[in-house]
């Protein structure tokens, strides 16, 4: 037993040193974790403090065009707007942050995935036993492989193009919709649906058509490196259809250009950017059958069709619906009693109209647009007058901010976006195409608008309509939210110099337009233009107002005088605290349900809630005007005390006729001042 003993011990130094050497190499372990997480934590640090530098970079620039925007709005320079101004810094910042900060990330490694015939959205790496999760970004071209973005600044200033959809543009399309001036756009109503819908798929068409002959010329020369299909182009032509004339309309608002001008292009814009959307959804949705899928297939197309048409009536009535949700909760509780709490719940359902739509497969632009019109109809009323105030100062401040760092972000994306594809023959033909797009969709509509409006859109509002025809955010949006492909990046490259050019040579010449083409400047926004097709016209004193009065009534758009009377009778009395009693307008048998549906503030007021800017859509009426005890009336006849009587000798109104008007605080009255009104017969032409 002895001599084993001593045959093991020897061993005991043997165990000892291989036990030290486990507790060393534990140590030499540990401390290599302990560095790891260091580096980690030092790599977390080091992130966000460049998401600090790219907010902040933002918000100074920002800064610096609200600061330039005052310096020029007291100096009164009007040859760049503050748009401009905001593209112009984030292509200064772009030139600084590409070329002036050394690159900081170089641990890019491709590996080789030849199992998988697909990409996934998240990928798991084991790396030395540890898990790690990435995320995927997009695709790259074997040919650029080597050229991936090092510089991890310029990274974090590059969005998600979901930032732009999700949180930049609801807030701009719903302030287009809350603050919309209800007189001059409704009584314009049938032309701006024309240019808005009819106008954008010429436009779509015509410049589809037109690129895929460019293209195909590029193919011929040897300039197209890639797959360029007609859908593609198609494609493009919808982007670029989306006119944001921001720019224009911010200088009439300045010089109070003619309102009605002023209401085409605005009009025209709002509903443009919602047809513009939901004609690129269809287009994308265009798949024909069998092996080509970019051939002409006319079950695609008609299901494409069909795809528009569903897409942009379930949008409508998802916007719809939640406003008149909201105008009814707002009606039927005491949240008036807390503005904070109103306001906030007004600003959480018209932001998430926009969500529900996308979540449900529609297009968040076009409920959000409807939903801030039918907040701003009926919400609008309800509210406190607190909560007013709040609602149009929160709304019309995340616009300014918002579409402001959209331009600031284009600038920036000149020099930080990594798949700029420039091609000259590309980008001269679309600039040609735009053009002859512009012309074919304003000057062949505005003829035929022509042939049914009183008030004729004259050849100087058509070609500033033409000269008007900015891009902007929207077809910027459109563009950078699919960037996989090489057309696709052609595309966003090219929309982006679209953008630059107009906003800053069309903006810029705005002002020198509206002089060489004579439009009025400086006119009150209730004034209408002199009539010309009228059967008389009042001189001197108040009797001009009513000529206004009755010139508004006359041309007001058709489509809305039919709507009208259901609304005032019914709608507004259900989701307001305005308009008649419903046990006035409904069925004796309902009686229960209408003085269940409507408020007591409605019988509690003699008078009806009249609207800030509601006199805006009037019926065909009465004029009169009195001397002393002589009314004297459109047809020339006077009498003691004479009865209102209307232009075609009518005597009577319809009871709905009476309460728009009175609804709209224009009802016929006698016009009462010292001094003659003189009344002179005019040849009316049909």
């Amino acid at each position: 037993m002895a001599e084993p003993l001593r045959r093991r011990l020897p061993l005991l130094p043997l165990l000892l040193l291989a036990a030290g050497g486990l507790r060393a190499a534990e140590r030499s372990g540990g401390s290599s974790s302990a560095m790891e997480e260091l580096a980690t934590e030092k790599e977390a640090e080091e992130s966000h403090r460049q998401d600090s530098v790219s907010l902040l970079t933002f918000i100074l620039l920002l800064t610096l065009t609200i600061l330039t925007i005052w310096l020029f709005k007291h100096r009164r320079v009007r040859f760049l707007h503050e748009t401009g101004l905001a593209m112009i810094y984030g292509l200064i910042v772009g030139v600084i942050l590409r070329y002036g900060t050394p690159s900081t990330s170089g641990h890019d490694k491709p590996f080789s995935c030849s199992q998988e015939d697909r990409p996934f959205t998240t990928l798991l790496v084991n790396v030395s036993g540890k898990f790690f999760e990435y995320t995927l970004k997009g695709e790259i071209s074997p040919g650029k492989i080597h050229n991936v973005e090092q510089n991890d600044m310029l990274r974090k200033v590059t969005f998600d193009p979901e930032v732009f959809f999700n949180i930049l543009l609801p807030p701009i399309i719903f302030h287009a919709g809350y603050s919309l001036k209800k007189r001059h756009f409704f009584r314009n109503l049938g032309s701006i649906l024309a240019y808005a819908f009819l106008g954008t798929a010429v436009s779509c068409f015509i410049i589809g058509n037109l690129m895929y002959g460019v293209v195909k010329l590029m193919k011929l020369v040897g300039q197209l490196s890639d797959k360029f299909y007609y859908t593609d182009c198609l494609l493009f032509g919808a982007i670029i259809s989306a006119t944001d004339p921001v720019t224009v309309l911010a200088i009439f608002n300045e010089l109070h250009a003619d309102v009605d001008l002023y209401a085409l292009l605005f009009g025209e814009s709002v509903l443009n950017d919602a047809v513009a959307i939901v004609l690129s959804s269809s287009i994308v949705a265009y798949q024909p059958t069998g092996e080509n899928t970019h051939a002409f297939d006319a079950a695609a197309f008609f299901k494409s069709v069909g795809v528009f048409l569903g897409i942009f009536s379930g949008s409508f009535m998802m916007g719809a619906v939640t406003g008149v949700v909201t105008a009814l909760i707002s009606k039927f509780t005491k949240l008036h009693c807390f503005p904070l709490l109103e306001t906030a719940l007004f600003f959480l359902m018209s932001w998430s109209t926009f969500l529900l739509a996308e979540a449900c497969g529609f297009t968040g632009v076009v409920a959000v647009l409807f939903c801030g019109i039918t907040q701003a109809h009926y919400t609008y009323n309800n509210l406190s007058v607190e909560s007013r105030s709040r609602t149009k100062q929160l709304f019309e401040v995340l616009h300014f901010l918002a579409e402001n760092f959209i331009f600031s972000y284009m600038g920036l994306a000149l020099f930080t976006f990594q798949k700029h594809i420039f091609s000259p023959v590309f980008i001269i033909g679309a600039f040609v195409a735009i053009f002859l797009g512009r012309a074919a969709h304003i000057y062949p509509l505005s003829f035929l608008l022509n042939l049914g409006r009183r008030h004729k859109i004259s050849w100087s509002f058509q070609h500033m309509m033409m000269f008007s025809g900015l891009r902007g955010a929207m077809a910027f949006a459109l563009a950078i939210r699919d960037t996989a492909t090489y057309s696709h990046q052609m595309m966003f490259s090219t929309t982006l110099l679209i953008v630059f050019f107009t906003v800053w040579i069309v903006g810029g010449g705005t002002t020198p337009m509206l002089s060489w083409l004579n439009i009025r400047v400086g006119v009150d926004p209730d004034q209408d233009p002199p009539p010309t097709n009228d059967s008389f016209q009042v001189l001197q004193g108040d009797g001009q107002d009513s000529a206004r009065r009755n010139r508004t009534k006359q041309e007001s758009a058709w489509l809305f005088r039919l709507w009208y009377s259901f609304d005032h009778n019914y709608l507004k009395p259900i989701l307001t605290h305005s308009g008649p009693p419903l046990t006035t307008t409904l069925p004796s048998w309902c009686g229960l349900i209408a003085r269940c549906l409507t408020s007591p503030q409605v019988y509690d007021n003699q008078e009806q809630l009249r609207e800030e800017d509601s006199d805006f859509i009037l019926n065909d009426g009465d004029l009169t005007v009195t001397y002393g005890d002589t009314t004297i009336t459109a047809n020339g006849s006077s009498g003691p005390h004479t009865a209102t009587t209307n232009l075609d000798s009518r005597r009577t109104k319809s009871s709905s006729e009476e309460a728009l008007e009175r609804d709209l605080g224009a009802a016929d009255h006698e016009v009462t001042n010292r001094g003659t009104r003189l009344v002179f017969p005019l040849e009316y032409n049909a």
